[in-house]
């Protein structure tokens, strides 16, 4: 629940500050939620008229108001251009004078700029809370390491998530508003798009906690080297206080480096016995889970898990870690992790004739793909590989392409490959000893359906992913309704 007196207060710039004036008719006046999407828009929440590259929020006013929103925050100079059918008050805490009296009517909040508004709201909304935060970020790995987070501590903790895709400078905030007084703990997930990101979306936040998972190539065409990435991603670690934690992994060394920068004492977990909490890999059940042993403080957990490949072992044990730096016991952390199921934006879907589809087609880079193969490593029967380009690796995409060719080779019993650079993993997997009879490159997603179509059998596993510019989820649409059409 939003107060719009704190609203109209949270949303200036703080060393400007000052409560308006509200006439009492305003003064119980309050929003259920903020949100930046009209389509997610509901009664009595409050529509933030973000401007995008493509898309300008004011332009979808009216679609918000259609849905239930109480009121809106709008750019000042845009106000004079916006024709509403229904009445409007317009509220500006530049200039206290004019607000008229009609307070039931849609309240259109007049800012310099609604994103930077709405990150003053929630850093002023952060402020007044007693909430334990915990950030989340890393190269790949993040969502999954916040869902196994999230599950851990609902164990023992009022917890709230991310939800969705919420990570980035637009999208925080928003998450940040729907921190309550009863919420103990806040697990959120924090993107980059380029250095500085997540440095301001610690300084909004301000997390006690943080979690890093790795360093790899993602954004590497941005960044420009893992130097730079690791710099970024180290924000986070950075950003914490001296009485937080840094929960890292061991294994990664650029991620293990980070403890030397950060004030908050350093919790590490991996696969080497030198961390403070280890783990190793028992069994590998393919999409019956996983099996792991965890060591810490000399004493060893044995738990069975529902999480889908060998990389899950790592999510598993920052989800435990975060629970052990929170004081929980073990019975309650491995509760937690039954309940974390598989990443979230993997999915194992009933494919055409007797098929099965791994629908990983969210995203991809070096990592992931090497992680889902482990995956499709782990099923009975023929094994397809349909693999397309990964995006902003930079100097290192060919390389990265063939690699990615090279681990396909030793586990798929055909490789489909879609895109430009999707010929550099039809090359790789050749070069590794591959048949060239089992690799068929392609350039059109219509051909991957069309070929699939007349190659599978009963029984074939289908690993489908790709970046997301690829839209490989048309794929998968396509094979899960085959009357469907794609471009």
């Amino acid at each position: 629940m939003l107060i719009l007196g704190d609203v109209l207060f949270g949303t200036q710039v703080g060393t400007e500050r000052r409560m308006p004036f509200l006439p009492p008719s305003f003064e119980q006046v309050a929003f259920s939620e903020a949100v930046i999407d009209s389509r997610l828009a509901t009664p009595g929440c409050l529509f933030v008229a973000l401007r995008g590259e493509r898309v300008d929020g004011h332009d979808f006013l009216a679609d918000a108001m259609a849905h239930g929103a109480r009121g809106a925050l709008v750019q000042r100079e845009q106000i004079e251009r916006l024709r509403l059918a229904d009445p409007v008050t317009v509220l500006d805490t530049s200039n206290d004078a004019g607000w008229g009296s009609n307070h039931e009517a849609f309240l259109l909040i007049a800012v310099d700029e609604p994103l930077a508004a709405v990150q003053r709201l929630a850093s002023f909304h952060r402020s007044r809370l007693t909430t334990t935060v915990i950030g989340v970020t890393g190269s790949v790995g993040k969502t999954s390491t916040k869902e196994a987070t999230a599950a851990v501590l609902q164990q023992a903790f009022r917890t709230l998530k991310t939800p969705r895709s919420y990570n980035s400078e637009a999208t925080l905030p928003i998450v940040l508003l729907q921190i309550a007084d009863h919420h103990d703990v806040a697990v959120l997930e924090m993107g980059m798009y380029q250095p500085g990101d997540i440095a301001l979306l610690a300084d909004i936040a301000r997390p006690q906690i943080g979690i890093v998972t790795n360093v790899g190539p993602s954004h590497l065409e941005r960044v420009g080297s893992l130097d730079g990435i690791q710099q970024a991603k180290s924000e986070l670690p950075r950003a914490l206080p001296a009485d937080g934690v840094a929960i890292l992994n061991y294994d990664d060394r650029r991620v293990r480096a980070m403890a030397e920068l950060t004030a908050a004492r350093p919790f590490f977990y991996g696969c080497d016995a030198s961390a403070d909490l280890w783990g190793e890999l028992i069994e590998n059940r393919g999409f019956g889970g996983i099996s792991i042993r965890a060591h810490y403080q000399g004493a060893a957990v044995e738990l069975e898990l529902p999480l889908i490949g060998v990389h899950s072992l790592y999510t598993a044990l920052a989800g435990a870690a975060a629970g052990l730096v929170m004081g929980m016991e073990w019975d309650a952390i491995r509760a937690g992790l039954q309940h974390a199921g598989t990443a979230a934006r993997l999915r194992t879907l009933s494919g055409p004739h007797g098929t099965t589809l791994i629908d990983d087609t969210y995203n991809a880079a070096p990592a992931s793909m090497q992680a889902a193969l482990q995956i499709l490593a782990a099923t009975p029967g023929r094994r397809i590989a349909v693999l397309g380009d990964m995006r902003e690796l930079g100097t290192i995409e060919e390389a990265a392409h063939r690699q990615v060719g090279e681990w396909a080779a030793g586990i798929a019993d055909i490789l489909v490959t879609l895109g430009r650079c999707g010929r550099w993993i039809a090359i790789g997997a050749r070069e590794a000893g591959m048949p060239a009879e089992q690799i068929i490159a392609v350039d059109e997603r219509a051909e991957v359906v069309a070929l699939l179509e007349e190659l599978i059998v009963p029984g074939d596993t289908i690993l489908l992913k790709g970046s997301r510019a690829m839209e490989m989820e048309q794929i998968v649409a396509a094979l899960a309704a085959p009357v469907q059409q794609i471009s």
